[in-house]
Order: structure tokens, then C-alpha cells, then sequence
């Protein structure tokens, strides 16, 4: 391997600037995992495998100690988890806000890290306008989206297989297959974000360990976790000294140059990981989620959208909880595609499906007592007896504007989108949700430009 270059440039003869007194060259220590040439363009797949299987051990582990339907059985094994993949409809799966928008990007996050560090071409990769990064992080994204398939419906370890979750109301939503690549990945970014402008600027201003333990953990927590699942300490690093190592030059690892390609100043292709909060006209409260977006160039100021979201419902009354599952496709005008601002104009037009679900506890409550008389216990196969629900499906169209902030070459920030949407989808459960206001926010990464 060459010689790395030095990370500063003073010169040897000491006419260059002096380097400090703690910040003294040191050679790669053990907590720096430099890559090997013959290896940069391979997957270390045996430990790619046995750190995913361990980290759905602990969460699969965690929900069978937690939730006592994990633990019984209530169907055969096989027809259970048959039942729970041909049962998933409508968005909401019945777990509160900040399991689904929360913990699941996290767990999308980790996995995402888990993927990194086994990529060896590309787990020194730092955020910045660079397409070593970008790719990287593409490559994570994807291989969340393999891992959260798994965790939700995959054989024989999985929420479907272990207690046949989806199987029973009122589990059965698509909002985490959505919510966990995507919005985890923009976890990611956050994280990567924190680690090279917070983090490692404060590194270079203390010696103290502890605090640089506390931030690599604390701001980088998805991070720590995979770092955990590998055998390495939670503040490890493989492209700087580990906290309780002097400060020091890096070795880098040679790396050869990626091949360059015939990239544009307009993004051939965008990808949309969104928030958005909706207000109908007529009934409830704000509906909130989130979703996914693609978006295909047709000419320099016109792209074909395809866009799935949901939002799960508030302001309903007591003891009914509602969703809302939207997948629209359409044309969108991009008047200033490279501009510092982007605004724009779409029309979509799709379908939409609204679900609600009313619990009865009082039923619940007499045929709790009327088990416990049998020395039997109330558990999921009876949920029917005390729940129902209502759904409606029909044409939808939305139709609004926007405007996007370019940040990099690669990534733009969606300050708002703020759409008109109109369902044809009739009154459910007396409420008419046919029309409405949508604002959306979140991050756009742009392929092709970098």
C-alpha cells in the first residue's frame, strides 16, 4: 500500500505551520480498522448475516418478553403466519406515534450501520458533496429495506411468524415497511451529520475522554448500537483514534477512485422521504404520518411522480382510531430544476383507502369475566367480539406547490408542500373525509448529479 498523504500540510523543514504539542503523529492504533486494497470491493457477508441475526434476536427477544401475545399461541404456526402476511392492508398498525416514527427509523438506522461498517469499500465514507458518501448511504437504504421486510414479515423469525402480530386487528398497517428505510435513512444522515460538524469539531478542542465518549454516543446513538452488535465499543470509529488515544494524524486506506460517470446539474431522479400532516374540511383532527416518494425526469422541467404516504388520524371520539393509505401518481413542472430554490407545481391523481377501528370496553370487560369464570384467559383470537371496523376505498386526486432548498448536489431540504386533496371514497362510520389540506416537509436525495 502507498504511503498516505498527511492529513495537514506542514513541511518536514518546520517552514510550514507547527502542528501542537498533543496533536503529534501517531501510527494507526487498533481502534482505526484500516481496509485492506484486495478487500475494498467486497461485503463482508458472514458478519453482515451474524450481526443482523443478532439484532433481530434482541428486538424479536425484547417483544417476546414485552408482549404476552408473542408468547401464546394462537394459531398454528404456519397458518398463523400465513394469515398475518395475506392480512396487512391500510397504513396505522395500531402502535402509538412514536413507536412507528420514531423507534422504527432507529431500527432502520441501525440497520443501515450494520450495513456500513460491512461494506468495507465504503465505511470510511464522511457526509459532504461527495458521491462516496451518497452511494454509501444509497446501499444502506436498500439493505434496511431487505432487513425491515425480514423483521416484519419474514420466516421463521419475525413480528408475523413469532405470536402471528398482523393477524389480528389492529396490527395489520403497511406504515412501518414505509416509515423504517426511509425515514431511517434520513436517521442516518442526521447522524452523520452531528458526527462530523459536532462532534468531531468539539474532538479537536478537548483532550477530555469522557466527553468525547458521551458525544460519540449520545449524538451517534443508531451508530453505537451497530458498533455494539459488531464487538466494537459504542464510541468506536473506524476513521479516528479511539477517545482514550492521543489526537493524531489518520493513515487513511488507499482507495481506488471511483469511476466517474455523465453527471448533470438536474437530477435525473429524486428520491423523497416525507413527514406530512393533513386537515380535513369537514371532521376530526389533524392526520399525521409520513411516506416515500420517486421522482423520474421527462425533460429538464418535468418529472413523473409516484408517491405512496398514510397518516393515522386524531381528533376522533372516544375510543375510535382511524388511517388514512395514499398512493398517487402524476406530473409535477419544475420550473428553476438548478436553482439554489426549486419551486414547483404537480397534479396526482391515484387512490386512496380510509380505515377506522372502534374499540367496546365494556364488551371487553364482560367477556374478560365471563372467561375468567372458565379459568380461561381473554387474549387476540377474540378481538372481534369487542372491536369492529370500517373501510372505504376510491379515486383521489391532489393538486398543489412547493418548493425545494438545494443543499448539495446530492440532497435538498423540502421546506413545504402544501397540496389540495379530494377522495371520492363516501361517508365512513357518519364522518365525510373527502377533502382536505396537506403540508409536507422532509429531504430529497438527488441521483445523477453527483
Amino acid at each position: 500500500m502507498a504511503r498516505a498523504q498527511s492529513l495537514d500540510s506542514s513541511s518536514a523543514d518546520g517552514s510550514g505551520p507547527a502542528d501542537p504539542p498533543d496533536f503529534a503523529p501517531i501510527a494507526p492504533s487498533s481502534s482505526i480498522t484500516p481496509v485492506a486494497p484486495s478487500l475494498e470491493r467486497k461485503i463482508q457477508w458472514g458478519s453482515l448475516a451474524g450481526q443482523s441475526l443478532g439484532f433481530l434476536a434482541i428486538e424479536e427477544g425484547f417483544r417476546y418478553m414485552r408482549e404476552e401475545g408473542a408468547r401464546h399461541e394462537h394459531l398454528p404456526f404456519w397458518g398463523g403466519y400465513v394469515k398475518s402476511v395475506t392480512n396487512l392492508h391500510g397504513w396505522a398498525d395500531g402502535d402509538p406515534f412514536y413507536v412507528n416514527y420514531v423507534g422504527h427509523p432507529m431500527q432502520g438506522s441501525v440497520s443501515g450501520y450494520i450495513w456500513v461498517q460491512n461494506d468495507l469499500r465504503y465505511r470510511d465514507a464522511e457526509i459532504g458533496t461527495n458521491r462516496h458518501y451518497w452511494k454509501s448511504r444509497l446501499r444502506a437504504a436498500a439493505f434496511s429495506f431487505a432487513y425491515s421486510e425480514i423483521s416484519e414479515i419474514g420466516f421463521p423469525l419475525s413480528e408475523a411468524s413469532i405470536g402471528a402480530t398482523q393477524a389480528y386487528f389492529p396490527q395489520q398497517g403497511f406504515v412501518d415497511h414505509v416509515v423504517t428505510p426511509t425515514i431511517g435513512m434520513v436517521w442516518m444522515i442526521v447522524e452523520d451529520t452531528m458526527d462530523k460538524y459536532v462532534v468531531k469539531e468539539i474532538e479537536k478542542r478537548t483532550v477530555n475522554p469522557y466527553l468525547k465518549l458521551a458525544l460519540r454516543g449520545g449524538l451517534n446513538p443508531s451508530r453505537s448500537m451497530a458498533n455494539v452488535l459488531a464487538g466494537q465499543l459504542p464510541w468506536h470509529r473506524y476513521t479516528r483514534p479511539g477517545v482514550f488515544e492521543p489526537r493524531g494524524k489518520l493513515i487513511e486506506p488507499e482507495r481506488k477512485p471511483l469511476a466517474e460517470g455523465p453527471y448533470t446539474k438536474v437530477a435525473p431522479f429524486e428520491f423523497f422521504a416525507s413527514v406530512n400532516t393533513e386537515q380535513n374540511f369537514s371532521a376530526g383532527g389533524p392526520c399525521t404520518g409520513g411516506g416515500a416518494e420517486g421522482a423520474i425526469r421527462a425533460k429538464s422541467t418535468l418529472q413523473l411522480v409516484l408517491q405512496v404516504d398514510g397518516c393515522k388520524m386524531s381528533g376522533l371520539q372516544e375510543n375510535r382510531s382511524g388511517d388514512s393509505l395514499r398512493f398517487m401518481a402524476g406530473p409535477r413542472w419544475t420550473p428553476l430544476p438548478e436553482g439554489r430554490w426549486s419551486p414547483f407545481v404537480e397534479v396526482l391523481a391515484g387512490g386512496r383507502k380510509l380505515s377506522t377501528e372502534d374499540f367496546y370496553p365494556e364488551k371487553k370487560a364482560a367477556l374478560a369475566e365471563l372467561y375468567a369464570q372458565q379459568g380461561k384467559e381473554l387474549d387476540y383470537p377474540d378481538h372481534a367480539l369487542y372491536t369492529s371496523n370500517a373501510e372505504a376505498f376510491g379515486f383521489a386526486i391532489k393538486a398543489g406547490a412547493g418548493v425545494d432548498m438545494k443543499m448539495t448536489n446530492a440532497l435538498a431540504f423540502r421546506v413545504a408542500s402544501v397540496d389540495y386533496q379530494h377522495s371520492w371514497t363516501g361517508p365512513i362510520n357518519g364522518m365525510k373525509l373527502d377533502q382536505g389540506l396537506q403540508v409536507t416537509s422532509g429531504l430529497v436525495l438527488r441521483m445523477g448529479t453527483w
